[in-house]
């Protein structure tokens, strides 16, 4: 049994890596796609999205079914509960680069002035996505903590430029309102990729209460006792 379930276990943590990289390539076109306006990339975006939805489902189901055929204890339990909900966050991310793409469908021409857009930040946001993205899946893959804790600081970086791209395009629209849907329209963008931040802050913490286990384990095997405060 201990056997099997182990091998059930690798074979879920691939399905994760797989969806991770779907979703990543989501985000990472979205991103491209606001940038350029490039309307075929964004289309791409929204196609995909289909394939995000099914392999989350797929993912739910294969946890189902691991609970129910080997019912996992300890820390196998708490992998599994682990992998659900970054299972749901990876979903919900998906969602957000649809959201996302969906503005290079909508504005046919961007009339913000070119300087004003890098005043924004934007291209510096996606970027920084991006990069607590790619550091999550490293903490995960290497079953580091500290990668994983590492991420909570980089999401407030998201935060400020957000606040900051709200106050100048709010600005922004009192001196130029001829541009305002434009501008609202840019600043669900930053709102929608602060959110992306959140649910990369909440699977950080998922690895984190997965891999804490595993750490207050070996403990318990070196101490042959409880693990000391």
């Amino acid at each position: 049994m201990v056997k099997f379930i182990e091998s059930e276990l690798v074979l879920l943590k691939k399905e994760i890596d797989e969806m991770w990289t779907l979703v990543y390539n989501q985000l990472d076109r979205a991103g491209e796609s606001v940038l350029t306006l490039d309307r075929e990339l964004a289309q791409q975006v929204l196609v995909h999205e289909r394939r995000v939805n099914a392999f989350e489902l797929k993912i739910d189901s294969d946890v189902e079914d691991i609970i129910a055929l080997y019912t996992p204890v300890a820390i196998d339990l708490r992998f599994v509960l682990a992998m659900l909900k970054i299972n749901t966050n990876l979903e919900r991310l998906g969602d957000f680069a649809e959201g996302i793409a969906r503005f290079a469908l909508e504005e046919k021409e961007l009339t913000l002035d070119a300087d004003f857009i890098k005043s924004l930040r934007l291209e510096e946001m996606i970027r920084q996505m991006l990069d607590m993205f790619e550091l999550a899946k490293r903490a995960l893959q290497e079953e580091n903590q500290e990668l994983a804790t590492s991420v909570f600081a980089k999401d407030q970086v998201l935060d400020d430029i957000n606040a900051g791209a709200s106050r100048l395009l709010a600005d922004y629209i009192v001196r130029h309102p001829d541009s305002a849907l434009s501008c609202l329209n840019l600043a669900s963008v930053f709102r929608k990729l602060e959110r992306a931040g959140d649910h990369i802050t909440n699977i950080a913490e998922e690895i984190v209460f997965y891999i804490d286990a595993k750490v207050l384990k070996h403990h318990k095997n070196v101490d042959e006792g409880y693990p000391k405060n």
